[in-house]
């Protein structure tokens, strides 16, 4: 039976009531995304004047960086179970005051050990904020703006990353290294306002149906995740005993993983789910695709500055292009994956990954910084297309109880791949450079390590194209397993 002109006019003006809500749970889903990439990149630039305020060794205030890092890479897949659990809005409500607060408490530390603690709790609050503005997206969206939502995010987080080494400067020579940090105050208490006001409330299940949490399963992946992080980054490069401990240590920590979530009542995470060839494809390729996008901000650097003999404001400046990029093409991405479909779109991005790291391995000195930069804006423009569109992908159809968890899931395989290409591409740089001291090469030397370090990051970037179209992209997706605990 046809809707009656009441009936259509009640539906309009229901959904003109809607429309500035979720306008404005998506500006607060936004800061919150803004606010937890700035805190990493903000606080790079702190590095020496930190170092300089507490009299430490810069291996001592890195810690700044990796507390926070690691803390986000070890827990964010249990944050997103435990605000499927418990609600994600109260949760994410808490992670934007943890967040917060942790921000007071680290411009206001007045030693070290007591920044990198808050350090390491803001890092907490980043966890949840990262993982739950991707999660609420499918609430606060209709499924045919999924696209646009993620690129929204995407254009955030790289606003988040451009702009941080930049107002980190102008906030340390005007007010002080605390001003990196306390910056986040106001910003916070805007976020937590609008999330207040307008995400939609959780919509709890009865008591006896509610799932459990976890705790066995969140434990050890936390455990596994901090170990292979700590392989990863303890060292500066080198890979001695401990490291190779450590990676053991992760290896083994993942079978134990795998026998108590199959042994498990309500796992943190069913390994079911890896069946679906959709999703595991999405997540190694999100992996791929991170550890090539941290080679070019490991490599950037040496190359305009040893290769071109650039000074350090104007190395500073290029370095932006790559994250104003992204920022510049998250929306458009998100609406053109919207009106084609995700997996197009996905493919179109890894082409344009390859083709720009294809180029960057047979680029010589002589061409200057065009020849650099022309190939970096054709991989950061590829891999908006590809990010928006692969979250899009894996994120458009999941069971409302299973965001959270799906979501740390897509999130952690972007920072797994970002630790490994710390690692691993920076040591392919060192040796193709045929160097134990970058800082140190000759110009040419570290022009031939950028050429082969891009040649094995376009490979990487083939080896996922290949995975994703080997994983029928463009056929009907299984259903992921639902939770019925």
């Amino acid at each position: 039976m046809k809707p009656t002109t009441a009936e259509r006019d009640e539906a309009v003006t229901g959904r003109a009531k809607q429309a500035p809500s979720a306008r404005w749970a998506l500006a607060s889903l936004s800061l919150s995304m803004l606010m937890s990439s700035l805190g990493t990149s903000i606080a790079n630039v702190g590095l020496p004047t930190l170092a300089q305020a507490f009299t430490a060794s810069f291996q001592e205030v890195q810690w700044v960086i990796l507390a926070y890092l690691l803390v986000i890479t070890s827990l964010i897949v249990g944050v997103g179970r435990l605000g499927d659990v418990t609600g994600r809005r109260r949760l994410l409500l808490a992670g934007i005051f943890l967040f917060t607060v942790a921000s007071g408490l680290s411009g206001a530390a007045p030693t070290l050990g007591l920044l990198i603690a808050a350090r390491a709790v803001q890092g907490l609050g980043a966890a949840i904020m990262m993982t739950l503005t991707m999660a609420f997206v499918g609430e606060t969206v209709p499924k045919e703006r999924t696209g646009s939502a993620m690129g929204l995010l995407g254009t955030m987080s790289a606003i988040g990353t451009a702009i941080g080494p930049s107002l980190g400067g102008i906030l340390i020579s005007w007010l002080g290294w605390q001003a990196i940090f306390l910056i986040n105050l106001p910003l916070g208490v805007l976020a937590l306002l609008l999330a207040h006001r307008y995400l939609p409330v959780d919509r709890m299940a009865q008591k006896s149906d509610r799932i459990s949490f976890d705790r066995l399963g969140t434990l050890l992946l936390a455990l596994m995740l901090a170990a292979y992080a700590f392989s990863m980054t303890v060292g500066r490069g080198s890979f001695g005993p401990l490291n190779m401990a450590l990676l053991l240590a992760a290896v083994i920590g993942v079978g134990l993983f795998v026998l108590v979530e199959a042994r498990a009542a309500s796992p943190l995470i069913q390994v079911e789910m890896f069946r679906d060839p959709v999703l595991s494809a999405s997540l190694l390729a999100s992996a791929l695709v991170s550890t090539v996008m941290m080679a070019t901000l490991v490599v950037g650097p040496f190359y305009l500055s040893r290769a071109l003999g650039l000074g350090a404001a104007l190395v500073g400046l290029l370095m932006s292009v790559g994250p104003l990029v992204v920022a510049l093409t998250g929306v458009p991405a998100g609406r053109i994956a919207d009106r084609l479909g995700a997996p197009p779109v996905i493919v179109v991005g890894l082409i344009g990954v390859v083709a720009g790291c294809f180029i960057l391995s047979l680029t010589p000195a002589t061409l200057g910084i065009f020849g650099y930069i022309a190939p970096i804006v054709v991989i950061t423009a590829g891999y908006a297309l590809f990010q928006t569109a692969n979250n899009a992908a894996v994120m458009t159809d999941v069971f409302p109880e299973q965001r959270g968890v799906i979501s740390g899931i897509l999130n952690l395989s972007r920072n797994l791949g970002l630790i490994t290409g710390a690692s691993v591409m920076g040591a392919v740089f060192a040796f193709a450079s045929a160097t134990t001291d970058i800082t140190t090469a000759p110009p040419e030397a570290v022009a031939t390590g950028m050429r082969v370090t891009f040649a094995v990051a376009a490979i990487l970037i083939v080896v996922a194209l290949a995975i994703v179209v080997g994983s029928r992209t463009f056929a009907t997706r299984p259903s992921l397993p639902r939770d019925v605990s």
